[in-house]
């Protein structure tokens, strides 16, 4: 029985699809949603982010920033699940992204993890990294749900 789904998240349009079918998911299984953000943590290079790219047009540092968004995006997907009277929780993590998202799933007990994935070769999934991809070989214990873009 699927109690537990964690949905992590980037916001791309493929994560919020994979968003919206977890929540529609949880909704007919009366599950309830884990909402998981990860901050990878390759792209703390820079120190600071152009004041015309922040929100409110002053020079802030990169992690605010990154956190700023991954709440905004978060929030989308928790007012989802409070649209559709499903429970749910927000996690926004740094580190690298397969490790922090099957950390998540083994912490929390989820019984689901529903993912989106870019649909990415072979290769360019070896060249370029895939979280997807990552996650489903990481720990064969978890099942895992991905929903192609």
């Amino acid at each position: 029985m699927i109690s537990k789904i964690l949905v992590p998240s980037d916001g791309s349009k493929t994560a919020k699809k994979a968003a919206a079918y977890a929540v529609d998911l949880a909704k007919q299984l009366k599950a309830s949603i884990i909402i998981l953000s990860v901050i990878d943590q390759r792209s703390l290079i820079a120190r600071t982010v152009p004041a015309s790219e922040t929100a409110m047009h002053t020079i802030e540092p990169i992690d605010d920033y990154l956190k700023e968004t991954a709440e905004r995006f978060t929030g989308e997907i928790k007012k989802l699940c409070d649209k559709n009277g499903v429970a749910s929780k927000i996690f926004i993590k740094t580190g690298h992204p397969v490790e922090e998202i099957v950390k998540e799933a083994k912490k929390s007990k989820a019984d689901l993890i529903v993912m989106g994935s870019h649909g990415r070769s072979a290769l360019s999934a070896t060249v370029l990294g895939s979280v997807s991809s990552g996650v489903i070989h990481n720990d064969k214990r978890i099942h895992v749900l991905i929903v192609r873009g």
